[in-house]
């Protein structure tokens, strides 16, 4: 078995390649599991006592030495259970801070500031903010609409973003690529007002724009985006929009 697919649901390599060996090999001393996991000899003792932390492994003492088992594999699910109850109760924590930490944040030095973002995540992150900034009725635009290389997941971040705007009647006022009409993902059409630009103006970096915020994207398979604080860039912005969206066709 590919002890990936247990390094995915929240174990270290090593601790996958422990268990993995202990299911195989049944009570063991450490050096057979050592051997048997690819694992040094003194990093096994630091391993088995963290499976022994998480429930995954046991030991008893028989003779005076140490043998490990793993726990049954079925008893993963409630390793993953007490993840996801510590998880909740984390979230419940951090919920109840966040005024806090809002009230700490200097939006003052913020403003006419740039920021650069790199990775899908960080780009990402962008949008979500979006949904919580704006209100019902409010909008914001775009220029430059795209997926660019389609970083992998892409068109599924946008699905369900533009359904969460749309449910939140956030609308979106866009000036689309030529080359991906009929092509957007459908939630996109939702409170929305789309034009395409003229094909010669295609490109893959997009600008986003609300209130005081600007965000000049390029998505690439690995997107990078520059964040303005700056009330005069979005005028600035909002004037090209107005420009294009004159020429731009339905």
């Amino acid at each position: 078995m590919d002890h990936s697919l247990l390094a995915s649901i929240g174990l270290t390599q090593g601790e996958s390649k422990v268990y993995l060996a202990l299911l195989r090999l049944g009570p063991t001393k450490t050096g057979p599991l050592a051997a048997s996991a690819g694992v040094s000899s003194s990093k096994v003792y630091k391993i088995l006592d963290r499976l022994e932390k998480k429930g995954l492994a046991g030991h008893a003492i028989k003779q005076k030495t140490k043998f490990y088992r793993a726990v049954e594999p079925r008893r993963i699910l409630d390793y993953l259970e007490e993840k996801e109850e510590d998880l909740a109760l984390k979230r419940q924590t951090l919920s109840s801070i966040i005024p806090q930490l809002e009230k700490e944040q200097n939006l003052e030095k913020a403003k006419d500031e740039a920021v650069v973002f790199d990775g899908f995540k960080a780009v990402t992150n962008f949008f979500r903010n979006i949904l919580d900034e704006l209100k019902p009725g409010d909008s914001y635009y775009v220029i430059g609409g795209s997926y660019g290389q389609e970083a992998p997941g892409l068109k599924a971040f946008f699905q369900n973003f533009h359904t969460q705007r749309a449910d939140r009647r956030i609308k979106v006022n866009m000036l689309a690529n030529f080359n991906v009409k009929g092509f957007m993902v459908p939630a996109t059409q939702s409170n929305s007002d789309i034009r395409f630009l003229p094909e010669y103006i295609t490109t893959d970096m997009q600008i986003t724009f609300y209130k005081d915020k600007s965000f000049i994207i390029i998505w690439t398979k690995n997107p990078k985006g520059f964040l303005i604080h700056s009330e005069e860039a979005v005028k600035s912005f909002r004037s090209y929009f107005d420009a294009l969206w004159k020429t731009a066709k339905p």
